[in-house]
C-alpha cells in the first residue's frame, strides 16, 4: 500500500509559477512510475506529466516547455514546477503512482490561475 500526499496548490496570477509536490510513503518507492493528473471542473481527467521509474519523462501538449516533472528517490517525493500558468490550468492535480496493475492516488490539491 502507498498513501500519496500532495501539496503546493493555491492560487497564482496568470504567468505565475507554482511548485506542487507529491509525497510518497514506503520504501519501494523508486520501483514506481509517477504522474501528475489534472481535472478541472465539467472537464474529464487528463495526464499533464508522468516519470517512469528510470527517470524518463512525457508531458501533455499543454504543458509542454512550461511544466517540468523531476522525482528524488530519497525523499519519495515527485514535483510538477509549473511555469507561466494560464487561466486554463485551474483544476483540481493528482498525483498518481503506478507499477504494473497497482495504482495509488492522492487526495488531490487546488490550482486556481487569477487575477
Amino acid at each position: 500500500q502507498v498513501q500519496i500526499v500532495e501539496s503546493g496548490g493555491g492560487l497564482v496570477q496568470p504567468g505565475g509559477s507554482l511548485r506542487l509536490s507529491c509525497a510518497a510513503s514506503g520504501s519501494l518507492f523508486s520501483i514506481y512510475a509517477m504522474g501528475w493528473y489534472r481535472q478541472a471542473p465539467g472537464k474529464q481527467s487528463e495526464l499533464v506529466a508522468r516519470i517512469s521509474s528510470g527517470g524518463t519523462t512525457s508531458y501533455a501538449e499543454s504543458a509542454k516547455g512550461r511544466f517540468t516533472i523531476s522525482r528524488d528517490n530519497v525523499k519519495n517525493t515527485v514535483y510538477l514546477q509549473m511555469n507561466s500558468l494560464k487561466p486554463e490550468d485551474t483544476a483540481v492535480y493528482y498525483c498518481n503512482a503506478a507499477y504494473g496493475s497497482l495504482m495509488y492516488w492522492g487526495q488531490g490539491t487546488q490550482v486556481t490561475v487569477s487575477s
